[in-house]
């Protein structure tokens, strides 16, 4: 893999994801900075986005970088049978970095072996997110001022949800406690429990969504049960709303938890939550914009000054 590239979250050490967290703070105070005149990035998502290819187009073009892509793999190559591996070396040959999203585990990993240019994971199926977890770092560390020996409390889809699986593994960092609340279907997966292990992170699973363990977190993250992953749409309807946060269980909540949640949303957050100052989602995906300006400028060597 290119030094670069930024595939997993455990490509950063933690002076590292420190780093990028401090330079998103710069970009959150003056996010239009044209350090990025005369690059050009093409973002490529084989799978849909919303939040992560706007804010990562918004990021380069804040930076006054230049955009190329798709969002739709429908419209490529890869519908005539063009290899991953061709369509990731013929990109290369035009752009400065690649911002991929796929469908499939480990193809951000496949295509930081074959491109000579730096790649950028926004998402490999259920694997990996890490741009995603910097900037749910990034809100955890404004909301709490710390991210050393939080109570973080995860819940929904735990199996597919890869927003928690980077989560899990930078948090290891930090000395968090873990709170695992998913159905048995989606429970999280024996490897990162033995990561948990291997550390000395203590960690609890539940089955039950209640009001005892909202009372105990620092922050409550929240996921989608994503249909996409499924292959039996039976299992699927069998847990799709299994848990559902609302305003009136949050009542004995501690003062300084906040809920986030990588977006979108289905029905596990009611709408009577968005009001309650404990609501931190929407803020969240905003901070997306300065930690994916951040990380771009990371990945291309770039240094950012106040």
């Amino acid at each position: 893999m290119k030094k670069e590239s930024l595939v997993s979250i455990t490509d950063y050490s933690k002076d590292e994801i420190l780093e990028v967290l401090e330079t998103a703070k710069l970009f959150e105070a003056n996010p239009n900075r044209r350090v990025l005149e005369g690059k050009v990035i093409a973002t490529l998502f084989f799978e849909p986005s919303t939040r992560t290819r706007l804010s990562f187009e918004t990021a380069v073009n804040r930076l006054g970088g230049r955009i190329i892509g798709f969002s739709d793999a429908s419209t490529t190559s890869s519908t005539k049978g063009e290899t991953l591996k061709d369509t990731i070396i013929m990109v290369s040959n035009y752009v400065d970095l690649i911002i991929m999203r796929h469908y499939l585990d480990g193809a951000a990993r496949y295509a930081s072996e074959v491109s000579p240019k730096p790649i950028i994971n926004a998402g490999d199926g259920s694997n990996q997110h890490p741009s995603q977890t910097l900037l749910d770092l990034y809100s955890i560390y404004k909301t709490q001022d710390t991210l050393e020996n939080l109570n973080i409390t995860m819940v929904g889809d735990l199996k597919y949800g890869r927003t928690v699986h980077s989560l899990l593994m930078a948090m290891s960092h930090f000395r968090p406690t873990f709170h695992f609340v998913a159905p048995e279907e989606l429970k999280m997966p024996d490897e990162y429990k033995v990561y948990c292990d291997k550390l000395g992170i203590p960690y609890e699973e539940h089955r039950d969504f209640t009001e005892d363990i909202i009372n105990r977190a620092d922050i409550l993250y929240m996921t989608r049960v994503q249909r996409e992953r499924f292959t039996d749409l039976m299992e699927y309807e069998k847990v799709k709303n299994v848990y559902t946060l609302r305003n009136a269980m949050l009542a004995g909540s501690k003062p300084n938890l906040r809920i986030l949640h990588p977006l979108p949303r289905v029905n596990e957050i009611a709408y009577d939550v968005d009001d309650n100052p404990k609501a931190y989602y929407f803020e969240q995906a905003k901070n997306g914009l300065y930690t994916r300006q951040a990380i771009i400028c990371k990945v291309l060597g770039i240094k950012i000054t106040d």
